[in-house]
């Protein structure tokens, strides 16, 4: 395809009679733009002359679109929704955005094939009312025009540019404060057209189509909640492939919330390549990174306004007692998406002085670019947080997700996907798949478009995703795996403040925390006061419905888990650990456990090597004075998640925490996260970062340029 410059026109020309040669997409991309006001850029296009407006290039694989025959061109140029694809006669592509034909009729490129297909609409006595003002701000500016017609044009009768802002505010200030775009004016220059698009505007049919949402909706909490059920694919929510469902479960009677979509492996084909068009082709990867920003932070707004609906989406969904869900579930999930929304526009490279080959300087500078579709599977212990966590540094990187909740507890990701959409995402941005993990989070990891998955879960199901992840294509991983997480408490501590935080750090959200303390080691000479003073504290725990404010303790997330962890404790028991409280399912309908504590646990034992991700307190006891004794005993597991320490002295605090195997160390605290802070484990507990700047280096690559001069 060669294009050379029109003697009539003077402008660019696909010519006919020449054959491709020359020309490939950046060198028509520059053509288009070099002309953009004057004359214009233009290719003959089924024997009429059109004019190209608003051209970029494009990356990656050609999108979807329907064949467009363009004279001299070397193949067929493509009309997709995002505009006309043209190809260079190097195979690369440009993107066109807007047409304009010889009567000087302007369109989108995306509506080519359907330009001709909208029909004149009759105008109401009020809209009549509405042309006539119209009219009259036409002839305050078109003086020279003796009557305003319907065909005149505007540009044509010697408007310009300065024109057409002083008519769009115009129309604003008499008009109901009508929002126009310059390039409405562009699209529209005949005043009969432009007054049709006016009317069908003001009528409100020019908006996008409103996002359809078939709901469960509960009277629950004092409120009615409305929860989504359906997979999110490409901006909208549909049944799975083949429309099978499940139940998702409420742990504190047992009951059916809803039946949630059950999604296939085609279902997530579509959602990746929904994801890999909006990051190639759509606005999105167009997108400013401040513009970015700006839609995350409307979406922690949206989220923040329904922060009671999701807490208590949480509690019925999770077990989650609904004040926890309020300020950690959902007040951290807010907090995250402000954090990283204001990262968007200050993700930056560095320049790097590189030796200088005489005669010539040298410069390098590197950039940091997004991965592009990213997967992201979560677990089912704080499933709106998880999402936050990894969602909202992938997104402020640029990438485009596809995001699996648990199977347990999918209705949180579901509402979040609906308050996608009211914040502005573009289609495809966001996808959510409630399903197996065993088919979905597989799928995911072996998908070629995938660049990168984020994983929160076990050891061993991570194991298995590194592996699939690297036979399939060597996507970037990052993996927050299971812990066993050592809290040591010296003689020295504060016991008051020790044994309360204790507490937390085992049965906080029910002991379902990745980071809870998997083993207490406490002093000898303090170890049976401590022990009484937690089973005492214990007793004065109230267990029950997780929407009673006063409720210390909620029902275990699922009946699997609840089995899981009864059984746990019998292990414990039959090793000669003794049981001082608890260790039983309560009576009464839904999956709750007693908070329970188990001390002379020996280091052999089942339970002081294995996780219990329950309410479960693991007590053993180390001799006075013995710092390096008791380390060793900490260190002495594959996990590497989380620790912490409880001591008045300083110097011991800190030698400890240089001393413990773990991401995360905590000293006279515990559980205190926060969105600046790194948060990841070491061992078998995983590699990658969640939170703080060091999460969006998970989800962007560097690259490096160098230039001579």
């Amino acid at each position: 395809m060669d294009i050379i410059d029109s003697p009539k026109h003077g402008s660019i020309i696909y010519h006919p009679s020449i054959l491709p040669r020359h020309r490939g997409a950046s060198a028509i991309h520059n053509w288009i733009r070099g002309h953009d006001k004057v004359p214009g850029a233009w290719a003959l296009i089924g024997d009429q002359m059109v004019t190209l407006y608003g051209s970029s290039l494009l990356e990656g694989s050609a999108p979807p679109g329907e064949e467009l025959a363009i004279k001299g061109a070397t193949e067929p140029g493509l009309v997709t929704k995002n505009g006309l694809v043209l190809f260079g006669n190097d195979r690369k592509m440009l993107l066109v955005r807007n047409l304009q034909f010889e009567d000087g009729r302007m369109i989108p490129a995306s509506k080519y094939f359907s330009s001709d297909e909208v029909s004149s609409i009759d105008l109401t006595e009020e809209e009549k009312k509405m042309a006539e003002d119209i009219k009259s701000i036409w002839k305050g500016i078109l003086s020279n025009v003796a009557t305003i017609e319907d065909s005149t044009d505007f540009f044509k009768s010697g408007a310009s540019s300065m024109d057409v802002v002083r008519m769009i505010e115009e129309i604003k200030q008499n008009c109901d404060g009508l929002e126009l775009q310059n390039e409405d004016v562009y699209m529209a220059p005949k005043f009969g057209d432009f007054v049709q698009m006016v009317v069908r505007k003001h009528r409100g049919e020019d908006k996008e189509e409103e996002l359809i949402i078939d709901y469960v909706s509960k009277d629950v909490n004092h409120m009615t909640i409305k929860m989504p059920y359906q997979c999110f694919i490409n901006g909208q929510f549909a049944d799975a492939e083949d429309g099978k469902t499940y139940d998702s479960i409420n742990p504190t009677d047992g009951s059916v919330i809803a039946q949630v979509s059950l999604a296939t492996v085609g279902d997530v084909d579509k959602a990746v390549a929904a994801a890999k068009d909006a990051f190639e082709h759509g606005e999105w990867g167009k997108m400013n990174a401040r513009e970015r920003g700006r839609l995350m932070y409307r979406l922690a707004d949206l989220m923040e306004e329904h922060q009671e609906e999701l807490a208590t989406i949480e509690a019925i969904d999770s077990g989650a007692v609904y004040t926890l869900a309020l300020k950690t579930h959902v007040g951290m999930s807010v907090q995250t998406f402000r954090y990283f929304a204001g990262w968007c526009d200050k993700i930056q490279g560095t320049t790097i002085p590189i030796n200088h080959a005489r005669p010539n300087h040298n410069l390098t500078f590197t950039k940091k670019e997004p991965l592009g579709v990213c997967a992201i599977v979560i677990p089912w212990n704080y499933p709106l947080m998880m999402l936050a966590w990894k969602s909202a540094a992938c997104l402020a990187a640029g990438n485009t997700l596809v995001l699996k909740p648990a199977q347990v507890t999918p209705l949180t990701a579901l509402k979040f996907a609906e308050l996608s959409v009211k914040a502005g995402f573009p289609r495809g941005v966001i996808n959510i798949l409630p399903g197996s993990g065993g088919l979905v989070g597989q799928r995911l990891s072996e998908h070629p478009d995938i660049r990168k998955l984020g994983f929160t879960g076990s050891t061993p199901i991570g194991k298995q995703i590194m592996k699939s992840c690297a036979v399939s294509n060597l996507k970037k991983v990052s993996l927050e795996l299971g812990g066993k997480s050592p809290l040591i408490i010296f003689n020295d501590c504060e016991l008051d403040k020790a044994v309360r935080m204790g507490m937390g750090a085992v049965f906080f959200n029910k002991g379902e925390n990745c980071i809870a303390a998997g083993r207490l080691f406490v002093e000898e000479s303090i170890h049976d006061e401590f022990v009484r003073r937690v089973v005492e504290e214990a007793k004065k725990m109230k267990i029950g419905d997780p929407l009673d404010r006063s409720t210390d303790h909620g029902p275990q997330n699922h009946k699997a888990h609840l089995v899981k962890l009864l059984e746990y404790c019998e292990i414990g028991v039959k090793e000669g650990a003794t049981l001082v409280h608890g260790g039983r399912q309560v009576c009464r309908p839904g999956f709750f456990m007693e908070p329970t504590i188990l001390t002379d646990v020996e280091d052999h034992m089942y339970i002081a090597k294995e996780e219990s991700f329950g309410p479960v307190m693991v007590i053993s006891k180390f001799k006075d004075g013995d710092i390096d004794g008791v380390l060793e005993r900490a260190n002495r597991t594959e996990y590497g998640l989380a620790s912490g320490v409880f001591t008045k002295d300083i110097g011991k605090a800190l030698y400890v925490s240089d001393k413990l195997e773990a991401g995360t160390v905590f000293i006279n605290t515990y559980n205190k996260t926060d969105v600046a802070a790194p948060f990841g484990g070491f061992k078998q507990s995983g590699f990658g970062k969640d939170l703080g700047e060091e999460a969006l280096h998970e989800y962007l690559r560097t690259k490096a340029v160098t230039v001579e001069y």
